[in-house]
């Protein structure tokens, strides 16, 4: 079976993910903005990583260009966002809002931990950050909008590699399934 890793996001916290996994697994790396159109036939399964910026997946455009080529695909999605993990409504209603109803069956979704580092977000999206937290009355839920965190880590992505390795056919190696333990 042949697989890719597909990513967009706007930091570099989804590129480290998919780095990470495409090493880990064995598979190439590209953007979302390298990757259209007829080559995606050539793969059976595909691990997709995104962003999510003010409450919609990254890679959301992206996803319904290429949807003919995307229906019927093994689809492994990882959501990175500064939503906490465990708030998995919230973050489930981001992918229902941003992927085509069409592939929902075909994903299986991973909700990663990301960063925001304030010197690196843009003058923008430091406004925007901002005056929501402005707008915003919960003073603790306020005072987390701008703190800074940064929880990106390898070891977020052992379910993800796992259940790729979980889909492959028995007798296929990756340098994960040969030692999952290992570190990557």
């Amino acid at each position: 079976m042949k697989g890719i890793v597909i990513y967009k996001g706007k930091y570099g916290a989804t590129k480290q993910y998919a780095l990470w996994a495409g090493q880990a697994l064995n598979l190439p790396v590209m953007t979302a903005e390298n990757i259209h159109g007829s080559p995606l036939k050539q793969y059976d399964f595909l691990v997709i990583g995104t962003s999510v910026y003010i409450g919609k997946l990254q890679i959301r455009k992206w996803l319904k260009e290429n949807l003919a080529l995307l229906r019927g695909k093994k689809i492994f999605l990882f959501q990175v966002a500064g939503t906490p993990t465990h708030e998995k409504e919230k973050r489930q209603a981001y992918n229902r809002a941003s992927i085509p109803e069409e592939l929902l069956n075909d994903c299986t979704f991973f909700f990663l931990p990301g960063r925001m580092i304030m010197d690196k977000l843009s003058w923008m999206d430091r406004f925007m950050l901002k005056m929501g937290a402005r707008l915003t009355k919960d003073p603790v839920e306020k005072s987390s909008m701008l703190s800074e965190y940064d929880e990106v880590n390898k070891d977020c992505l052992v379910g993800l590699l796992q259940e790729v390795n979980n889909y492959l056919p028995a007798g296929t190696t990756n340098a994960f399934k040969e030692d999952p333990v290992r570190q990557f």
